[in-house]
């Protein structure tokens, strides 16, 4: 008679916990945030949770991590629910280890300063970079270069809390190391680009000459016809980035006549680096121009540009769309 009691007793313990473990447990809020400590013990993962409204009890979620044998595998890090769960999906949740992902964005035409800046100041990061100099940056991330401008692809890119900073650069640095070489074997033929790196400097003037997507390979092809013919690319962008934070907004014509190794006015052929990090769609119009006899292009204030095949061409679409220009 005991063991027949032991066993409806067993059954219905059985029936009740597995309902107890089973049910989605609704949260105070829709979306809970909240974090496991490196070295915290089964214990006080299940009082914070009991504490946070998480959890119904603590023993119930202690008992069940052990039944599961997840009683020693729960994953430290930040966790973010946005749908109920129940104490059992819960609990596969932490052992699984889904931890929250930050995120952080680099853009299309930005400096290598401007990327910088924005890593520096992401709080989930852990900052590894912020004591070294360029040239030590890249070595730290296995790059051959020794400038680091335009070396990092524009992208998104998500982490767990903690990351180094470091491992963030290297992966945008690999990615832009493999749209590179992709469409390095898919470029045109005899194209006067003498490797990759040249490409990449051609594709950041792209990208910062415009923001209409249909016209980077007409531009491209413009640079293209000029580097054949030995003319100056004559491309304010790079002066610009030449000249720094002397720059005030306005490009005056004495800023032209200024020589460094930027300006594209007084230097025959592409500068010595790229002037920001280029998007997909740059790196491919360099490597792809259009075909076209055009030599000039001029804004048209709209954000899209007159493309003109003679200087005479050129000047009369200056004059149109430039006259009031300082």
């Amino acid at each position: 008679m005991a063991l027949v009691f032991i066993l409806v007793s067993l059954g219905v313990f059985s029936a009740w916990f597995y309902q107890l473990a089973t049910t989605p447990i609704k949260y105070p809020v829709s979306t809970i945030e909240f974090s496991i400590e490196p070295g915290s013990s089964l214990r006080n993962i299940a009082r914070q949770l009991t504490e946070a409204d998480i959890l119904p009890d603590e023993w119930s979620f202690i008992l069940l991590a052990h039944i599961t044998g997840h009683n020693a595998s729960l994953k430290a890090g930040d966790y973010q629910l946005s749908s109920d769960l129940s104490p059992l999906g819960l609990l596969e949740y932490l052992a699984q280890g889904k931890v929250r992902q930050y995120a952080i964005t680099f853009l299309e035409g930005w400096t290598f300063s401007q990327l910088r800046n924005i890593l520096n100041e992401h709080p989930a990061l852990r900052h590894e970079s912020g004591k070294l100099d360029d040239l030590e940056l890249l070595r730290a991330i296995g790059a051959k270069e020794s400038r680091a401008e335009g070396l990092f692809f524009p992208d998104t890119y998500f982490f767990t809390r903690n990351s180094s900073d470091l491992t963030i650069l290297k992966r945008a640095y690999q990615a832009m190391q493999q749209h590179l070489e992709t469409a390095w074997l898919a470029r045109k033929d005899s194209l006067p680009l003498k490797n990759q790196y040249e490409g990449l400097i051609l594709a950041s003037i792209i990208e910062k000459e415009t923001g209409a997507n249909r016209e980077r390979a007409q531009i491209a092809g413009v640079f293209i016809n000029r580097l054949r013919l030995n003319m100056r690319l004559q491309t304010d962008p790079t002066v610009i980035y030449g000249m720094g934070n002397k720059f005030d907004g306005n490009l005056r014509k004495i800023d032209l006549q200024t020589d460094h190794e930027y300006n594209t006015y007084t230097r025959s052929g592409l500068p010595l680096t790229p002037i920001a990090m280029p998007g997909l769609a740059s790196i491919q119009a360099a490597f792809n121009p259009a075909t076209t006899d055009e030599l000039y292009f001029v804004a048209r204030g709209d954000g899209t540009s007159q493309f003109s095949s003679t200087l005479a061409e050129h000047n009369r679409a200056v004059l149109k769309y430039q006259k009031n220009r300082p």
